[in-house]
């Protein structure tokens, strides 16, 4: 891992020095889809240096603090990355809508070798960053390659801006950058705050499992099943299990950490209950009395 954040961090440096220049050029040359790229490089910027911070957190042991580990720090950092990215591209969709009807003069020549040069620190950038794992380097190679399809879009434009005075152009591009950024940004967004939430694995069948349990010898009835995910990777279980008296528990154990381990949960805590006619009877009167208890 302590490779994965020095490439992270020399990608840091790349997107935010270079989310300045674009900034400073952006005005200079009036090109409002340099602009939108400046947020969209600054976002990443953001996005890189945050994770880069809560990855190493992220993969700090389990303590006494956080019993569970520290994984949700890297859901964190992508939810934050996602946050900045749709708050840049909602501010561009604002600004720039309007110029596409009253188009400022754009120095295209300018843009044409920002444009060129982009291309190139990003095609570097994603190939540093390509080789990790984790949901948020994921999110970043995604970056890189957004970032080099709105620069050849950049490109494109300059050419055309050469022999054409079709300014509008440049403000519609920014607006199709920043509508990208949106329909990309939103959806992470939401799948990471569903693992926020401790929502079940997505890969999970539920149902299967439940099933595949109670054919286990010896187990009546699952009585409780919590699943849930700590960074979409790595999941862990709470069950309580009903069986029958004079069951292996030590034999029925292992079955169902193996049952589990399949479904890529890690860590999991199992318990029993015996179930006897004695055991039945005496929850049906508990219920009866919490039910009264209701009224």
């Amino acid at each position: 891992m302590k490779n994965s954040s020095k490439t992270t961090f020399i990608a840091f440096i790349l997107n935010l020095s270079f989310a300045i220049l674009e900034a400073i050029f952006g005005v200079l040359f009036q090109s409002s889809a340099v602009l939108a790229d400046a947020v969209h490089d600054f976002g990443d910027a953001m996005a890189i240096g945050l994770s880069a911070y809560l990855e190493k957190i992220s993969d700090k042991q389990t303590d006494l603090r956080y019993t569970l580990g520290y994984k949700r720090y890297s859901i964190l950092a992508a939810l934050v990355t996602a946050t900045i990215l749709i708050t840049g591209s909602t501010i561009l969709l604002i600004e720039n809508t309007p110029k596409i009807f009253n188009p400022p003069v754009v120095n295209s020549q300018g843009t044409l070798v920002l444009a060129i040069l982009a291309i190139l620190i990003n095609g570097l950038a994603a190939r540093m960053v390509h080789k990790g794992e984790t949901a948020n380097q994921q999110i970043l190679t995604l970056h890189f390659l957004e970032d080099i399809l709105g620069w050849v879009a950049v490109l494109l434009v300059s050419i055309v801006l050469q022999f054409t005075d079709w300014y509008f152009l440049d403000p519609l591009l920014s607006v199709a950058i920043s509508l990208f950024i949106l329909s990309q940004s939103l959806p992470k967004f939401l799948a990471n705050l569903q693992i926020f939430l401790e929502k079940a694995p997505e890969d999970l069948n539920l149902e299967g499992l439940r099933e595949q349990l109670e054919k286990m010898e010896g187990v009546y009835q699952v009585n409780q099943l919590n699943v849930w995910t700590m960074d979409g990777l790595r999941h862990v279980a709470m069950l309580h299990l009903h069986i029958a008296q004079g069951t292996d528990e030590r034999l029925l154990k292992d079955q169902v950490h193996h049952l589990l381990q399949a479904q890529n949960i890690e860590e999991s805590a199992v318990e029993f209950d015996y179930s006897s006619f004695e055991h039945q009877h005496h929850t049906e009167k508990l219920d009866i009395h919490d039910h009264g208890h209701h009224h």
